[in-house]
């Protein structure tokens, strides 16, 4: 069996991952999946084991054990009927998550690069309380986003240190408009291997 091909999509919240996202799925015809929503999908799934866990995780803005976000993503994985190309939004957030990866996913995926969304705290808060505004989402407050920068500065810029060294890593300025952003997408993208 052919390997997936994985490119994750990391920055902090309100960076514009899944703005990104979006407009590379209509572009290329990736997958778009995002760790966050597989995450919010379980924990609203009626009859779900993990259900308070992950309500938990989210409201304190800590990180929900890897190895449900990995089976998650693995099961969304199997389940895109003909797709090969996924795009993991907000995930591996932490060494543990990364470590988790590696086992759950080396032998079934290949990690073909690493976009980082990168944008101040101060742009990022802006958008993220703007979003909550009509979101619903119970994440984008002050409180959660002071966690959630706290974990993000902490955990997951290590991660993107690692990728960087791998040289799989593809830095972009997500303060521009989300147009601007997404020509330098493409041109990051255009040097993908296959």
């Amino acid at each position: 069996m052919a390997k997936y091909n994985v490119m994750f999509v990391l920055g902090g919240p309100g960076a514009g991952k899944g703005t990104q996202c979006e407009k590379i799925v209509k572009e290329y015809g990736y997958v778009h999946l995002s760790a966050g929503d597989l995450l919010r999908q379980e924990r609203n799934r009626q009859g779900s084991q993990f259900g308070e866990e992950i309500q938990s995780h989210i409201k304190n803005g800590t990180i929900v054990p890897v190895e449900i976000t990995c089976s998650l993503l693995r099961r969304a994985m199997e389940t895109s009927e003909g797709k090969d190309t996924f795009l993991i939004d907000g995930f591996p957030r932490n060494q543990d998550n990364l470590e988790g990866w590696k086992k759950a996913m080396d032998e079934i995926s290949v990690v073909k690069m690493v976009l980082f969304f990168n944008c101040t705290e101060e742009v990022c808060i802006e958008r993220c309380l703007s979003r909550g505004q009509t979101s619903g989402r119970v994440d984008d407050n002050m409180d959660s986003l002071k966690k959630r920068i706290h974990t993000y500065s902490n955990s997951t810029m290590p991660i993107i240190e690692y990728y960087r060294k791998l040289n799989l890593l593809k830095e972009i300025s997500a303060e521009k408009s989300a147009d601007e952003v997404f020509e330098e997408v493409k041109k990051a993208l255009s040097t993908i291997s296959s």
